[in-house]
């Protein structure tokens, strides 16, 4: 901490109460959402204010056309919100999604009307495992093995997988995607459906930390390699955000999904000697967590400009400090009520022209062929 800052010059009373004036919110007149966020919200402080800022950088970053990415962390779809992701993903309001693997196995398992109901947190967990049922937190999950419909499905997209070379996270989920309109009791239900369909791909950056991961090691460990390579998704996620005119980002959470999004910004300028971006745009964060415990889900933006993950630490970043459960669904419908439909970008139809782009630029560079000489032998 640096103690010999010099003291910053006065501005003057009339410089600070230049904002806009809080008066007493009115609720009539404003009953739609979008209302209540521009005219009620908006008009507040705390975190009221943040959300309101919050949906109009959303709805921005979609009226700028930038390629818009959300990242999932959280247990997200077992309470509903892979339905939120189906709307956005036929408006054209997001082109590409990073998820935990579990937010990927939960909506496959709703496509197969495996139940997820209402509980209560204050139970006693000894007896819900002796009946079979797992909580996450008020949601209930029968824990057995008859609606195993989503393990049988990772077993079958294995069996689809070109095995004369190894696939990205997003081949598979758009396998399972497909088999799920085939096979699924309700494929209308299922998010991972939804993106198949748009081509829309969809990343796991921890691929073994799920019922996915753990079906896939049965495979392996019985049938022989799957062939899948995570190291994929590094490369494939860093060709779309070179390919994007614009960047944005809504983050759900933090964890794992949320940095190997920004990490892209790194990969690029960092290991691959690509100046040609310099930061994503955009960058709206919703989470429950505080940065002073250094953890990676409360780290605000402007510490990511920092690392060269955002391309300005003041500008086009928003934090909203709350459960998401509350926040994303608000701010989905604002960006419904007020922006236009886009067209759908189809990444996942491009994604191997985009690679190779990614590919003959990078070996373009002199300065990564300086840096890893021994890369480029024979080339």
């Amino acid at each position: 901490m640096n103690t010999h800052a010099n003291k910053p010059e006065s501005r003057g009373q009339a410089f600070w109460l230049e904002g806009r004036r809080i008066e007493p919110l009115e609720l009539s007149g404003n009953e739609k959402v979008a209302d209540m966020i521009d005219n009620v919200f908006a008009g507040s402080g705390f975190n009221a204010r943040l959300l309101a800022e919050g949906a109009k950088l959303y709805a921005r970053m979609l009226d700028a056309n930038a390629t818009v990415c959300i990242t999932l962390a959280g247990a997200m779809t077992p309470i509903g919100v892979g339905g939120i992701f189906i709307s956005l993903i036929e408006k054209g309001f997001v082109d590409f999604i990073i998820s935990t693997g579990a937010n990927v196995f939960h909506d496959m398992q709703r496509a197969f009307d495996f139940p997820m109901v209402q509980g209560n947190p204050n139970v006693d967990d000894n007896v819900l495992a002796e009946d079979g049922v797992a909580r996450i937190y008020d949601v209930f999950i029968p824990n057995d093995d008859e609606l195993a419909g989503a393990d049988a499905i990772v077993h079958d997209a294995v069996a689809r997988l070109d095995a004369s070379r190894p696939v990205s996270s997003a081949a598979l989920h758009r396998t399972l995607g497909e088999l799920i309109w085939e096979k699924g009791l309700y494929p209308e239900k299922s998010m991972i459906a939804a993106a198949a369909k748009a081509d829309v791909p969809i990343y796991t950056s921890s691929p073994g930390d799920s019922a996915i991961g753990m079906n896939l090691a049965v495979h392996q460990l019985l049938a022989g390699p799957v062939p899948f390579d995570p190291i994929l998704d590094v490369i494939e996620t860093a060709a779309i955000v070179r390919d994007a005119d614009a960047s944005g980002v809504v983050e759900i959470g933090g964890g794992s999904p949320k940095n190997f999004y920004l990490q892209t910004q790194p990969m690029l300028q960092q290991m691959l000697f690509d100046k040609s971006k310099g930061g994503h745009d955009y960058c709206l964060q919703l989470t429950a967590d505080p940065p002073h415990w250094g953890g990676l889900s409360g780290a605000t933006p402007s510490e990511a400009r920092s690392w060269g993950k955002i391309r300005d630490a003041q500008k086009n970043n928003v934090v909203v400090y709350s459960c998401a459960s509350i926040t994303f669904p608000l701010i989905a419908q604002y960006a419904m009520a007020r922006v236009k439909p886009r067209p759908q970008r189809r990444l996942s139809g491009r994604i191997d022209k985009l690679t190779d782009e990614l590919r003959r630029t990078a070996r373009d560079k002199p300065a990564l062929r300086q840096e890893h000489p021994e890369l480029f032998d024979g080339l």
